[in-house]
């Protein structure tokens, strides 16, 4: 086990590693607005960055805003179509809990904390609101360049934020909302989340990727769906150390990263926003391919969630199109399965009993379940008691057991009643000897 001062040694030398290839690096003017030539050791950050410090009631705080122009890509997304995106595009995905709104009022909020490196409770050294507009998408980023200015940055922040109606973030519900919430309440003052509605794209992200990818980190949902492979990041368990660095010695370089990092974060959520609740309003496959959402495993997320929402059928349509685009055999299974169920729940039989038969076919986890559904739709539905025994033959082949010992039994009984009073019947119907 390393000791705390190796531990220290290597997180110097990974940061050391990630400034220079940003040094290295020509940074594009839309994203900052100084080049970054060579500079004095110690030049606090409003001497390098192309911000402004702010002044309030509360003190003073740094702040810069920087725009992504409209005709920009942010990978496969067009930062222009997100001043398309319609008013009431939340409204599936929030489940009704949030109104139609134009998509100018909604404030896309990300933080960098010092984590628990400083304190059990952290700061918010770094907040970024970014917003769409018909110039493109804009960001305002608010930073504490000591921890003196709290106060003045939290007042900014909520001033800001009283120019929208809806907040989205990515985890921000159990993240960086209670932890703003906190420092406002720590400052004395009034939190500006009380009168915002909230949707955390997490949960939604995860409903729809979380078939087929590992993660749904959002850097892996950067890389995954919208094809943007980030240069010269950092790491996000390094941020709280490259801060401490920064109030203690006040090199503003070092703050670079942490910047780009801030404000590619808010700008993926934004993109991946134009992307989700869309996802979860169309059933067609064509407009489902537009928005990037054309694998199995994403279709089978879409659908496992509009059944949970009561949208069975939708739903039930969208596992089907999901088998059709292929399903590795970890999902096809569970999806017939559920798809089998369903069709047995809305009356369709025929089908439903197709499903289980490719099911009780090949060897996977729902085959007994699926031989036991045939059985008893042959011995209940049908009154083929020959047919249900040799599906419950079956099912002893592959896993004796007691009940289906006993349902063996039962259906030979039945059988041979049958068998019985048909031959009565014939006997009964056969013409008498002749004398």
């Amino acid at each position: 086990m390393p000791t705390a001062k190796e531990q220290l040694d290597l997180l110097k030398q990974r940061v050391a590693a990630i400034e220079l290839r940003f040094a290295q690096r020509n940074f594009s003017p839309a994203l900052w607005p100084q080049q970054i030539d060579v500079e004095p050791a110690r030049m606090r950050v409003e001497e390098w960055a192309a911000g402004v410090v702010v002044e309030n009631r509360f003190g003073e705080h740094f702040q810069i805003e920087r725009l992504f122009p409209a005709h920009r890509q942010h990978g496969a997304a067009d930062i222009g179509s997100l001043a398309e995106l319609p008013a009431d595009m939340l409204d599936v995905l929030a489940e009704g809990a949030i109104p139609s709104v134009e998509c100018q009022r909604l404030a896309f909020l990300d933080t960098e904390t010092t984590g628990l490196l400083g304190s059990s409770n952290p700061y918010a050294f770094l907040a970024g609101v970014g917003q769409i507009t018909a110039e493109g998408f804009r960001l305002r980023q608010f930073f504490l360049r000591e921890y003196s200015e709290e106060a003045s940055m939290l007042a900014a922040l909520a001033d800001h934020l009283s120019n929208f109606d809806v907040l989205i973030t990515y985890n921000g519900k159990t993240f960086d909302e209670p932890l703003l919430d906190a420092r406002y309440q720590h400052r004395g003052q009034r939190s500006p989340f009380d009168r915002l509605a909230h949707l955390d794209l997490l949960h939604g992200a995860r409903r729809l990727w979380k078939l087929r990818l590992e993660s749904c980190r959002l850097m892996e949902l950067e890389e995954q769906v919208l094809g943007f492979e980030r240069e010269g990041d950092l790491p996000g368990e390094l941020i709280p150390y490259v801060y401490f660095e920064y109030v203690r010695w006040q090199e503003a370089r070092r703050l670079v990263p942490i910047f780009h990092h801030n404000a590619i974060d808010i700008l993926t959520l934004a993109c991946l926003t134009a992307i989700v609740p869309a996802a979860f309003r169309q059933t067609d496959c064509d407009a489902l391919a537009r928005l990037g959402v054309k694998r199995g495993e994403d279709l089978c997320g879409i659908g496992r969630w509009l059944i949970r929402a009561g949208e069975t059928e939708r739903g039930l349509e969208l596992l089907k199109r999901a088998v059709d685009a292929g399903l590795p055999d970890r999902l096809l299974f569970r999806t017939l399965w559920d798809m089998a169920r369903l069709e047995k729940k809305l009356g369709c039989a025929q089908a439903a009993q197709e499903l289980f038969g490719e099911l009780a076919a090949c060897r996977n986890e729902y085959r007994l379940c699926a031989l036991e559904e045939i059985a008893k739709y042959y011995e209940h539905e049908e009154g083929n008691f020959a047919k249900a025994l040799e599906f419950t033959a079956q099912a002893l082949a592959c896993r004796p057991g007691e009940a289906w010992t006993r349902r063996k039994a039962r259906l030979e009984k039945k059988l041979t009643k049958r068998m019985k009073k048909v031959n009565q019947t014939r006997q009964a119907k056969a013409p008498a000897p002749v004398k």
